[in-house]
């Protein structure tokens, strides 16, 4: 069993404040996440797309304010529990016992959900053959280009994730789109790229077509596309990338007996808690009177989370408030040298 302070689920920004909130006010944390990367939705739905509303950053991509989060938390080497979903959660004496489905055990006297909207799973191919080959020719996010070099590789979607890697795969790769529709649902500047790599011949365009079949024993050989008006297309491929968004559920978190409110989390805004004492909600998932899904208002939540979850860590402790600009505790913590 792993023992710690505060357990935070969800390695997402909020999640990764949060991390950082609790570092400098001296309480140990693990962090557990569903996906296999962190980052949360910044890094799934949009790691290369700006985004404008960070304080005092005019503008960063997902990818880069996932990696300026996971460097401002270095100094306290926490440990991240990735592609494991926690299932059970039950109150033991001053703790809670949490379980994951990879049998992995916490015992933690708080919890932070920082799980978005819940746990964030691929919204996969519905042919039943595609699942033996998920993680070795089926893939639905993108760890290493490199395999797809001097490949064929067949791209479903019509979104941005789907136009942005047709075109960056196209330089080394034969690649095929396919989309069910004629109309795009990317920015449009990737949606003329395409089109342009079509007239080209370097991206095969295929639309009004979905998946029919895959073919292959141990590795794919060929799919087949069918067209709206049944007319049925057979392609030679290496790989399949699907790219249909991901299905946002609530999971086991249904089982934990929080109050919910339409796959919400309610809480107070004193510290942003639940009604279980010691279970705390931040990001996307909580919900009170005026929030915001901002980004910057799951930073405000993590940072009352993480201070509501000393009272619980330390109970003959106080809690006083220091300026990390001169307080020595928070710079030691943080790793600070002072110079003469």
């Amino acid at each position: 069993m792993i023992d710690t302070d505060v357990l935070v689920i969800g390695a997402g920004p909020a999640g990764l404040f949060c991390v950082h909130q609790l570092g400098i006010i001296g309480l140990k944390c693990e962090v557990v996440d569903n996906l296999d990367k962190i980052g949360g939705q910044c890094i799934e739905l949009y790691p290369d797309k700006p985004i404008y509303d960070i304080p005092a950053i005019p503008v960063c991509t997902g990818e880069e304010l996932t990696n300026n989060l996971i460097e401002q938390i270095k100094p306290f080497k926490t440990n991240f529990h990735l592609s494991d979903r926690v299932e059970e959660v039950t109150k033991e004496k001053n703790n809670w016992i949490v379980k994951t489905n990879k049998g992995k055990e916490f015992k933690a006297s708080s919890i932070i959900i920082a799980g978005g909207v819940g746990s964030f799973e691929p919204r996969k191919f519905s042919q039943k053959e595609c699942e033996k080959f998920e993680g070795k020719e089926i893939f639905y996010s993108v760890k290493d280009k490199n395999i797809f070099k001097d490949k064929t590789v067949s791209i479903f979607g019509g979104g941005d994730s789907a136009l942005d890697w047709a075109i960056e795969l196209s330089t080394n790769s034969k690649v095929q789109l396919i989309h069910r529709r004629d109309e795009f649902r990317g920015a449009q500047a990737s949606i003329n790229k395409v089109k342009e790599l079509n007239k080209e011949g370097k991206i095969e365009l295929l639309t009004k077509y979905q998946l029919n079949s895959v073919e292959g024993d141990n590795k794919i050989k060929s799919i087949s596309i069918k067209h709206d008006d049944g007319n049925i297309k057979k392609l030679e491929t290496n790989y399949i990338l699907g790219f249909f968004g991901l299905v946002m559920k609530l999971g086991p978190i249904n089982n934990w007996r929080l109050n919910l409110d339409k796959k919400h989390i309610p809480v107070n805004t004193e510290n942003f808690e639940t009604n279980q004492k010691g279970i705390f909600a931040i990001g996307d998932i909580c919900t009170y009177l005026g929030k915001l899904k901002l980004i910057l208002s799951g930073f405000h939540e993590g940072a009352l989370a993480a201070r509501g979850c000393f009272k619980y860590a330390r109970p003959d402790e106080k809690l006083r408030f220091e300026f990390s600009t001169t307080s020595k505790k928070v710079h030691s913590r943080l790793g600070v040298k002072k110079d003469d």
